[in-house]
């Protein structure tokens, strides 16, 4: 067990999310996972939103989520860390990923407030949108926001061989 006043101030190797008191490895992906991760965070940008790889998020007072991509509309946030509720978490699977892993990233994110968790599998070039109503596979070719005013074609995520 490590003081939560212990994590902000460090840098880990590979980043280590914080879970009541124990540090979490988060399975640093793979060139696929990496391209992937790039791709959506170019996209967000050049579509007006802020976008993030890897910052830490702040889901409850003893908590912190490193999630692969954050996406924040209106500007970039204020401060070191993510604090409040982005509009989109996003996930990128990899090999070393387990389910019940990703889930309690998920219900953490929707808790705290984010209005959209996207995930993303590389080597199925397959994503899933998560909202508290519930999920779907997104089999219409675009990741999108509830608000419908950001859409990223998984042709941009997967095309050059991300695979």
């Amino acid at each position: 067990m490590v003081p939560l006043s212990e994590y902000p101030g460090h840098s880990y190797e590979p980043e280590c999310e914080y879970v009541e008191g124990v540090f979490r490895d988060r399975k640093a992906g793979e060139i696929p996972h990496g391209d992937a991760m790039s791709r959506i965070s170019v996209e967000a940008r050049i579509r007006g939103f802020w976008s993030g790889v890897a910052v830490r998020t702040h889901v409850t007072p003893t908590r912190i989520r490193v999630p692969d991509v954050t996406i924040v509309g209106g500007g970039k946030p204020a401060g070191r860390f993510i604090s409040a509720p982005s509009e989109i978490a996003l996930e990128i699977l990899s090999p070393h990923n387990r389910a019940p892993d990703i889930q309690d990233k998920m219900e953490d994110y929707l808790a705290f407030g984010v209005s959209c968790v996207w995930v993303v599998d590389p080597e199925t070039r397959r994503a899933w949108w998560y909202t508290s109503s519930g999920a779907r596979e997104r089999r219409d070719g675009f990741l999108r926001n509830p608000a419908g005013d950001l859409a990223i074609p998984l042709t941009t995520i997967f095309k050059d061989g991300c695979r």
